[in-house]
């Protein structure tokens, strides 16, 4: 199956589905024609064997799977090319509402009906994550279901930080890709050889392993307690996301965003979550009473319950460490593991237009994450009045800089694609020197035996 995309009470903020403006077929036609990043994408899931380096494998990009959803909600699977102009003409010709990338197969999947008695599987792929904002719905106030607003996005501001550093500094990846969904959600494309290649030839185990790592969020949706963080000490990744992004974010930001504790019935969620009664009844018995305090009443709340749960009555090493388990049921990651654990699982490609939004799925810079904003990407409808205005860097040398979208591009070549082909190409390069050096080696060890 493809990566799915798959209470609004005083707040009135932009929401990022609203409508899309003008997104019809002829359009899409004009932005895939015009706009849209083939040679790019060619040259990112080629990863360097587009060359004419012996060591390159003429077959690589060919055995890749793209999908197509076409607006008539037709799904074609299981579709190859070999060149980027075939790419290009395929797409022109069907012009999909919706693009989606597989793994790598050990054929071209397109004649797997070919190779039934050795098989067609899955031989590289992508380590990826999917992050919904949908699934954070039981913590957010001001939108829920595809709705997202200005608000709530913070929380996918959090995702990127806290993933995106544990990739790197706990993982040792450094090709990650983030892309907004064009509507609620954010994905994760980590594009290291080690992550494509030796990750998949241990089958789906050791990514179901990585994607546990991050599991915290374990609740079903009838369960009060959704995080229950066990031992004496945080695990070093989740204490490290603990100070210097969640608990934070929880304080400085989402108390107030959220108003989780205004009302009675947002406060008792609150309260569930704690399994000592009198703890639960001293302080709903002060949240009962009028406050006329001029303090943001979720400070004040918030601020009372941490001081009950860590002042030294509270000896229990599990009611210390309830208030360490609310910030993250409220901020943590919560990522959909299958997307993850399963190296046949097909993602939106980046630079889809959402049919839904008009949006485009452009890269998001992860060191400056807080300053994306999803109400502010490019639209289907601007960018075609930018191309037919023609007065945004009108000096540029194709249509693509004239636009809002040529920015994303640059980005997405500059800081991930040039450094990306680069480390493809010094990893295939040394690969063929030490296999040559060793057939040399070989070699004169057969000329030796046979003197």
């Amino acid at each position: 199956m493809p990566g799915h995309e798959v209470g609004n009470d005083e707040y009135e903020q932009k929401q990022v589905n609203a409508d899309p403006d003008g997104f019809d077929s002829q359009y899409l036609k004009i932005y895939y024609g015009k706009l849209f990043p083939y040679e790019e994408m060619f040259k990112w899931m080629s990863y360097a064997n587009d060359g004419k380096h012996p060591a390159c494998n003429q077959s690589y990009f060919g055995r890749r799977e793209f999908s197509f959803t076409l607006d008539n909600d037709v799904y074609l699977r299981y579709k190859t090319f070999n060149s980027v102009s075939e790419l290009e003409s395929s797409i022109k010709e069907k012009c999909p509402v919706k693009i989606d990338i597989g793994p790598v197969y050990n054929v071209d999947p397109a004649k797997r009906h070919s190779y039934a008695q050795s098989g067609c599987f899955p031989e590289e792929r992508e380590l990826i994550f999917d992050i919904d904002m949908s699934d954070y719905d039981d913590v957010r106030y001001c939108c829920s279901g595809a709705d997202v607003c200005l608000e709530c996005w913070p929380l996918m501001t959090i995702a990127i930080k806290v993933i995106d550093t544990a990739l790197r500094d706990d993982f040792g990846f450094n090709h990650i890709l983030w892309v907004y969904s064009g509507r609620r959600g954010v994905h994760c494309w980590v594009c290291d050889v080690k992550a494509r290649r030796y990750i998949t030839r241990l089958t789906n185990e050791l990514r179901a392993a990585i994607a546990d790592y991050f599991r915290v969020y374990k609740g079903s949706e009838n369960s009060h307690r959704k995080v229950s963080l066990m031992g004496p000490a945080l695990h070093p990744f989740l204490a490290r996301s603990y100070t210097e992004v969640l608990k934070d974010f929880f304080e400085k930001t989402l108390l107030s965003n959220q108003k989780i504790f205004s009302t009675a019935e947002r406060y008792e969620k609150i309260l569930d979550m704690i399994p000592d009664e009198s703890v639960t009844s001293e302080l709903r018995g002060k949240w009962q009473r009028t406050s006329n305090a001029k303090e943001d009443i979720n400070v004040a709340r918030w601020e009372q319950l941490k001081h009950l749960l860590q002042s030294g009555k509270q000896k229990m090493q599990g009611l210390r460490r309830c208030v360490e388990e609310i910030v993250f049921s409220y901020t943590y990651p919560r990522l959909d593991m299958e997307v993850s654990k399963h190296m046949n699982h097909l993602l939106k490609a980046p630079f889809c237009v959402h049919p839904k939004t008009g949006r485009v799925c452009v890269p998001i810079d992860p060191n400056r994450c807080e300053e994306f904003d999803p109400t502010a990407v490019p639209t289907l409808s601007t960018l075609i009045e930018e191309l037919n205005n023609g007065d945004l860097r009108a000096e540029a040398d194709n249509e693509r800089d004239r636009t809002s979208l040529g920015k994303s591009i640059r980005f997405f070549q500059s800081s991930f694609l040039e450094p990306l082909v680069k480390s493809c190409k010094e990893d295939m390069i040394s690969s063929y020197n030490a296999k040559l050096q060793q057939s040399k080696l070989q070699q004169s060890k057969n000329v030796l035996a046979a003197i």
